[in-house]
């Protein structure tokens, strides 16, 4: 077994010949327990005591829980709802985890710290901003006020201490989330678990209704701006129909009335003017001719002239009369033909009225027509008028409507939004209220801690006893004989000669000195260069440093972040931890070997997962970068390259000073990422990929970029290639498993190093829960 903190003597030949046993059978090994039994009760009984001593001396925790249902399919209250509904599953069970992470919110824990007043609960840190003298102040009954800042830093050490207590765990496939939440006190746990959940029920109403408020408010301040539109648009409208006489309805507009009449009456006015020359001229034809003008029908209407043709009968008779019975010269046939005369002349006359009347309403006639006609041009011109400005018309009753139409549906969604306000559509709701528990959860029962003491201290005194008879038989195995102190092995063997392997010195057979012929007192002669590290230093890794998070979740399209790998990374409140501080000397005592003005170099090695090792060589990384160091990581694991793996689609990223490493028709450039860390992926190709990485450690110091190079690798078994890069690394971590048999690990680390165990300075063992490699699992967050 490897002790870190003692010199390893060399390994002696002749002690091992004289300790090698005989033989040991199950009978001797039943016989040597029997012997010892009472040891062995008694170390039993012991550590049963000291267990139970333990456990009465550790403080209780109760546990108490609390069963919500978060079903993300929303009540459907109103038809129209503010947020869409997702309906698949992968964004049904998103949202179920986003309001799992809602539980454990800071809002969520500031309302329940207020509404159960932790900030005066000792256990949550309520009492620790308190001084000395306020505390002696609350003994006369005087409490002092603390300042706004030490109640803001109470509150954020009672908000830390209260996340600690909750955990909250989804069933799978199911809605359900467990709400887990500890204490000292059974009561208080069932109490904090159910004020969480209430208070997360309260939180998701608020935001519903904040998220409603603030859509209506949103919609409100463009109703005015709406309306206004609305507004201007139908004055524009309005404005342009009377500057251009758009009188009468939508579908027939006045001057198309007017239109249509003036035709009707420009048709009946042009059958008048015809009807009126057909008569003119018939009347005029008979004139001229020998026809009788009274044949005419507008003459044979006339009374005055049927009269008149009545007496001229009349007359004409009485001359015939008188013609028979008088003389040409007798004065009453002279009187009657004078008669006859003035009655053909007025016939005549009347006649000529007739005709000149004919004449006139065909005049009339005419000038009605051509006064038509003028007045119908003039409408069509405005007819024309009417249309070309009826297209501007159109534009402003579309804009019109259209912002009608969008001022009453902002109109109509702000009173829905204003109306969801007070209604709570959330599904999510209490299902199992927390109980007070009745037992504890930590620490276990006393029964069985007395138990597990007992098999304890039973097997360790047993396996003690079994030891000290293997290794010095015949002697008293509980109190060995004080052996004379040997000279310690010198300072380069302390680690090298434990681990050495024996097979070829036992291969040939030589003959052993005698005891006494060797020198009593004097240095030993030493085949190994002197270690660069007095002592490699023991730095543990444990699953409280470290958060862990899903690979590809939130991350942004700038630059990567090593603590989104989907890795275990290390907190940000665990920079005093003693992995950090630990790998802090180690970086320390590293520089101070580096050349001057030089770049130091580690190189982090393993022999478990390779995954493990990348892991802890980015955490040790993430230390250097948070204390402001400018760190380059590089992937010398061209086997599996697991850190390549995490930024492979990251290749278009900014490259670093670096520049590029070309290996025939491959390529690789260092990527940057938010954490002041700069990964160099791995290139695979053997002894040239060896070289390659070689020339971008020279390229880093020489430009000076860079304080702090790390290799991740490479992985054993090491070829000649490979162990030439640790003849230029600086000094070297080697990464334990404790979760296998870690000295038998460090053992083969140190055979297969051979002469570069001498730049070892340090030994990093891995708490962290195995990873497992998930290709499905990494492809479905990526």
């Amino acid at each position: 077994m490897l002790i870190y903190d003692q010199p390893i003597d060399p390994p002696k030949p002749e002690l091992r010949q004289a300790a090698a046993p005989a033989g040991f059978n199950l009978a001797d090994l039943i016989r040597l327990l029997w012997q010892r039994k009472v040891a062995i009760v008694s170390a039993a009984l012991l550590c049963a005591c000291i267990a139970v001593a333990i456990g009465k001396s550790l403080t209780p925790r109760y546990t108490a829980g609390a069963q919500l249902y978060l079903d993300p399919r929303e009540l459907q209250l109103v038809e129209r709802e503010l947020t869409p509904r997702a309906q698949d599953v992968s964004g049904l069970a998103m949202v179920v985890e986003s309001q799992s992470r809602l539980i454990t919110s800071n809002k969520v824990l500031l309302q329940v710290i207020h509404d159960t007043n932790l900030l005066r609960d000792p256990e949550f840190g309520g009492s620790a901003g308190k001084g000395i003298f306020a505390a002696l102040l609350g003994l006369f009954g005087i409490e002092s006020r603390p300042t706004a800042e030490q109640a803001e830093q109470i509150e954020l050490g009672v908000l830390d201490a209260l996340g600690r207590h909750i955990n909250v765990r989804k069933t799978d496939r199911t809605f359900i989330v467990d709400i887990d939440v500890w204490s000292r006190e059974p009561a208080k746990a069932a109490m904090l678990a159910n004020a969480i959940a209430k208070a997360y029920l309260a939180e998701s109403k608020q935001s519903q209704a904040a998220a409603a408020r603030r859509a209506t408010t949103d919609l409100s301040g463009r109703l005015k701006e709406l309306q206004q539109r609305l507004r201007n648009a139908e004055e524009a409208l309005a404005t342009y129909k009377a500057q251009n006489n758009f009188v009468g309805s939508q579908d027939n507009m006045i001057t198309d009335q007017q239109l249509s009449a003036s035709n009707q009456r420009l048709a009946a006015a042009r059958a008048l003017t015809l009807d009126a020359q057909a008569n003119y001229d018939q009347i005029e034809a008979s004139r001229r001719g020998a026809a009788d003008p009274g044949a005419i029908p507008e003459v044979l209407q006339s009374q005055s002239i049927a009269y008149l043709r009545a007496q001229y009968a009349e007359a004409k008779k009485k001359q015939a009369e008188l013609q028979a019975e008088l003389g040409p010269r007798h004065p009453a046939l002279r009187q009657v033909d004078q008669q006859v005369d003035d009655l053909r002349r007025t016939i005549k006359e009347e006649i000529d009225r007739v005709a000149l009347a004919a004449k006139n309403n065909l005049t009339r006639a005419r000038d009605y027509e051509a006064s038509l006609n003028k007045s119908l041009d003039v409408q069509k011109s405005q007819s024309v008028q009417m249309s070309q400005a009826s297209v501007r018309l159109r534009e402003l009753e579309r804009e019109v409507e259209a912002s009608r139409e969008v001022y009453q549906a902002f109109l109509k969604r702000s009173r829905e939004t204003e109306e969801q306000e007070s209604l709570n559509t959330s599904a999510a709701r209490v299902i199992g209220d927390a109980t007070i528990p009745q037992q504890r959860t930590f620490p276990p029962a006393m029964s069985l801690l007395a138990l597990l003491g007992f098999m304890f201290g039973g097997l360790a005194a047993a396996a003690w006893i079994v030891a000290a008879g293997r290794l010095a038989p015949g002697a008293d195995p509980v109190r060995p004989k004080l052996q004379p102190k040997q000279d310690p092995a010198p300072e380069p063997q302390r680690v090298a000669a434990a681990v050495k392997p024996q097979a070829k010195s036992e291969a040939k057979p030589q003959v052993q000195p005698q005891p006494a012929a060797r020198p009593a007192a004097g240095p030993i002669e030493q085949p190994f260069e002197k270690p660069l590290f007095d002592k490699p230093l023991i730095a543990e890794l444990q699953e409280t440093d470290v958060m862990r998070t899903l690979g590809g979740i939130l991350t942004d399209g700038n630059a990567a972040d090593v603590t989104r790998f989907g890795w275990p990374t290390l907190r940000t409140s665990a920079a005093l931890a003693p992995f950090s501080n630990t790998t802090r000397q180690i970086l320390a005592a590293l520089a101070a070997l580096a050349p001057t003005n030089g770049v130091p170099i580690l190189a982090v090695i393993g022999t478990a997962g390779d995954r493990d090792r990348s892991m802890v060589a980015l955490n040790v990384a993430l230390v250097a970068a948070r204390d402001g160091a400018r760190v380059l990581l590089i992937d010398a694991d061209g086997a599996s390259h697991a850190l390549t793996d995490k930024v492979a689609h990251l290749g278009k990223a900014a490259p670093s000073r670096l520049d590029w490493l070309t290996i025939g028709s491959k390529a690789a450039r260092a990527i940057n990422t938010a954490n002041g860390i700069a990964i160099l992926p791995a290139i695979t190709g053997g002894a040239k990929a060896s070289e390659a990485i070689r020339k971008a450690i020279a390229q880093a110091r020489s430009a000076g970029g860079h304080d702090l190079v790390i290799l991740d690798g490479p992985a054993m078994p090491w070829d000649a290639a490979e162990r030439k890069l640790f003849e230029i690394a600086d000094g070297l971590v080697a990464v334990l498993p404790v979760h296998g048999d870690i000295n038998e690990a460090m053992e083969d680390i140190i055979t297969a190093l051979g002469g570069a165990e001498r730049k070892l300075a340090g030994v990093v063992l891995n708490e962290l829960q195995p990873s497992v490699a998930s290709p499905q699992h990494d492809k479905q967050y990526a």
